[in-house]
């Protein structure tokens, strides 16, 4: 923890959570480790698996403490006016809010969209008696530049990220491709088209 907190000393919360992989064919990565650091509206996270948990704690560690890194530099660098490239290997996430599932018999994919949900919350739905489950997610995205959005992305630790590109006011969604490429999806309504 003092390499945590020597890196990032507006830590205000360190979760750490292990898991154990039953099946015997992934004995080698059978303990995972997941450690998620908050520090104000910044968000860094860092997992690892392992055929030990110490190992796989090690490990985690030294994903977390190169990411905080790479926040904290890209912080300073901001201050002074200088851009970097964006980094590949990030893992910024907003907290995960608390999920109740809602169980309805005979429930449709169109329930979990007809839910109301307010900023950050969430809601499972179950369709039928099927193990489908579908998440729902309110996220209020503002406007940003694809180079944001990929540095978001990164920190997410996702394949994609949605958000509204701020030259086009469009909604777009950044995703990761093979090697070192990414995509920019951009949608469109048909009225905006035919214009």
């Amino acid at each position: 923890m003092n390499r945590v907190t020597a890196i990032a000393p507006d830590a205000q919360r360190v979760q750490i959570v292990l898991s154990h992989e039953g099946n015997p064919r992934q004995a080698d990565t059978a303990k995972r480790v997941e450690i998620t650091v908050i520090a104000g509206r910044t968000v860094v996270r860092a997992e690892a698996s392992s055929a030990d948990e110490f190992s796989a704690l090690d490990m985690a560690l030294d994903k977390l403490t190169l990411r905080l890194r790479r926040t904290r530099d890209r912080r300073k660098d901001h201050r002074r006016g200088y851009t970097n490239p964006v980094p590949v290997d990030m893992g910024v996430v907003e907290p995960e809010p608390t999920v109740e599932p809602v169980e309805e018999p005979n429930n449709s994919p169109a329930d979990a969209v007809a839910t109301d949900l307010g900023p950050g919350e969430s809601v499972e739905v179950q369709v039928g008696d099927t193990p489908i489950v579908i998440r729902r997610k309110l996220h209020v995205a503002e406007p940003m530049t694809i180079d944001e959005a990929l540095y978001e992305m990164e920190l997410i630790g996702h394949d994609f990220f949605l958000f509204v590109n701020k030259e086009t006011g469009r909604p777009s969604v950044v995703y990761h491709r093979h090697g070192w490429s990414y995509g920019v999806f951009e949608i469109d309504t048909p009225e905006n088209v035919k214009k």
